[in-house]
């Protein structure tokens, strides 16, 4: 004879359809963010031809450009605009920096170039340091938050970008300069323009 024993199985449990509904939106954002960030690496940098957004650098202390800080990229509008990406901490860094100091000496008096130093990733105090132990003059600021070197799409440091009077990139360079010729190069051939 068969027994009549009731099944056991554990209490069906649910899960209420409005937390249902926020772990798919949250699944669908984290795709999306995961989506948007693969994109951008695989874009790599700005390029030459490039419209570069306008942004404020916020600079250092004793650091200033026609007695402003921040500097604002669309104040620059008339100038050759030189933008360097470096860190206190980057070895190849170090290797450039007399070039950039000594070519913005050479092209600060006609005013027709700006160099703008743009510290990424770093602490202010070594930041500081560095600037003073390569001289540096030119404006220097921190990019507080990535902000601008993500609307650059830097791979590391160091990087330059040179924008016509127009705010136009027309070139960049990954790595460090070799020498001051490299860099006046460039910008002479921009002030032809």
């Amino acid at each position: 004879m068969t027994e009549n024993t009731p099944e056991t199985t554990a209490p069906k449990r649910d899960m209420p359809l409005w937390v249902q509904i926020i772990v798919w939106v949250a699944l669908i954002a984290l795709l999306v963010i995961l989506g948007i960030g693969l994109m951008r690496n695989q874009q790599g940098t700005v390029q030459a031809g490039d419209r570069i957004y306008d942004f404020s650098l916020t600079l250092f202390d004793d650091y200033t450009y026609e007695g402003k800080s921040p500097v604002t990229l669309s104040d620059l509008r008339g100038k050759i605009v030189v933008i360097n990406f470096w860190a206190s901490w980057c070895t190849t860094c170090k290797q450039e920096a007399a070039e950039l100091e000594a070519a913005w000496q050479y092209y600060q008096p006609g005013g027709e170039v700006v160099f703008l130093g743009v510290d990424y990733v770093d602490t202010e105090p070594e930041a500081l340091a560095y600037l003073e132990e390569f001289g540096i003059t030119y404006p220097n600021g921190p990019d507080m938050g990535t902000r601008i070197s993500q609307a650059f799409r830097i791979q590391g440091v160091p990087e330059t970008y040179f924008l016509d009077r127009e705010g136009v990139l027309q070139y960049v360079q990954i790595g460090p300069f070799t020498s001051i010729d490299q860099i006046q190069s460039i910008v002479d051939s921009l002030l032809a323009e």
